[in-house]
């Protein structure tokens, strides 16, 4: 009966082992099928693509650079703008908000995950773009002369792309970071409480404690920015050139995708898109990367931090 109970739990853990190795299969497969397809550009450019600023398929010339700008510079602004805004939500629902309040915020919070992306591009175009063109009109002219507000006054721009994915991402980002509040234990809070810690610096308390699993939340959303499609399309202007104005037209690496692909008739010019693909896989690789060692190295420092012992008054003088 042992044997027959070890050979059934070692088939079972072959069985879910097979899924986990797909999940490998199918990264390392999308990676060699965009490098595949995109060998006569990789071969004409190398990686003098990544540094190009020249977007010409008349002459046959691409470079991807202003497209890597406009595809971190919009995530990293979208971010900014979300990550607070997620934290307060998340705060909120999970310490402050009323029981008869939590449940209609939370289904309400995570509608917005639902809804298609192109909705919200329709809804950033006819909402929010003159929202955006009205603030820069209404802008002081010595302001708008400085480079980060320079640019037309005709709302698609970096600024607009960036409110509508930090609008995109705040759903996922408040419903880790809730899901990670309601783990923290309760003795946290207690414990706090009980040395004489107002409400503010126990939820103090249970954002420490829950930090590394609010930071994977956060580059999760950072994730989820850098490979947005249709909503940046309708918003950002589509110009591929670098500035760092946040009302100046730019363009984003799956937007020219989107724009382009169909369109693209000759060889070199649809090789150098599935390149700029193959680009934008390895960039999010390497940021999910960076997140795990970030979160690593957190857990590991609070692992070898040594405890101490915390008085009342230290408490009081935190806030």
């Amino acid at each position: 009966m042992k044997g027959s109970r070890t050979g059934g739990d070692g088939g079972f853990r072959l069985f879910v082992g097979a899924f986990a190795v797909l999940v490998l299969a199918v990264v390392a497969a999308i990676g060699i099928e965009l490098a595949r397809e995109s060998t006569l550009s990789i071969q004409k450019f190398g990686f003098g693509f990544w540094l190009t600023d020249v977007w010409d398929p008349v002459s046959g010339e691409f470079g991807a650079r202003p497209f890597i700008w406009g595809t971190l510079y919009s995530s990293v602004l979208a971010l900014l703008i979300a990550a607070p805004i997620s934290l307060g939500i998340a705060t909120y629902i999970s310490e402050l908000c009323p029981p008869a309040l939590r449940q209609p915020l939370i289904f309400l919070t995570e509608l917005l995950a639902a809804i298609p992306s192109i909705v919200y591009g329709l809804w950033g175009l006819f909402v929010l773009v003159p929202l955006v063109r009205q603030l820069e009109a209404s802008m002081p002219a010595a302001l708008r002369q400085l480079p980060l507000f320079s640019g037309p006054p005709i709302g698609l721009g970096m600024f607009s792309a960036a409110l509508i994915l930090a609008v995109m991402v705040v759903p996922f980002i408040s419903s880790l970071a809730r899901e990670v509040l309601k783990a923290v234990p309760r003795t946290q809070r207690e414990g706090a409480y009980a040395l004489g810690a107002t409400q503010w610096e126990a939820i103090r308390v249970a954002l420490t404690y829950g930090r590394t699993g609010i930071i994977g939340a956060i580059m999760l959303g950072f994730g989820r920015a850098l490979g947005e499609t249709m909503a940046v399309t309708m918003v950002i202007g589509n110009n591929p050139t670098i500035s760092w104005s946040l009302f100046a037209p730019q363009y984003t690496m799956a937007a020219v995708i989107a724009n382009e692909f169909t369109e693209a008739a000759d060889e070199l010019h649809l090789h150098a898109l599935i390149e700029i693909g193959l680009v934008l896989f390895v960039i999010t690789l390497f940021v999910n990367a960076l997140s795990r060692l970030l979160i690593w190295s957190m857990n590991r420092q609070a692992v070898s931090r040594p405890a101490t012992k915390i008085e009342p008054a230290k408490i009081g003088s935190a806030a």
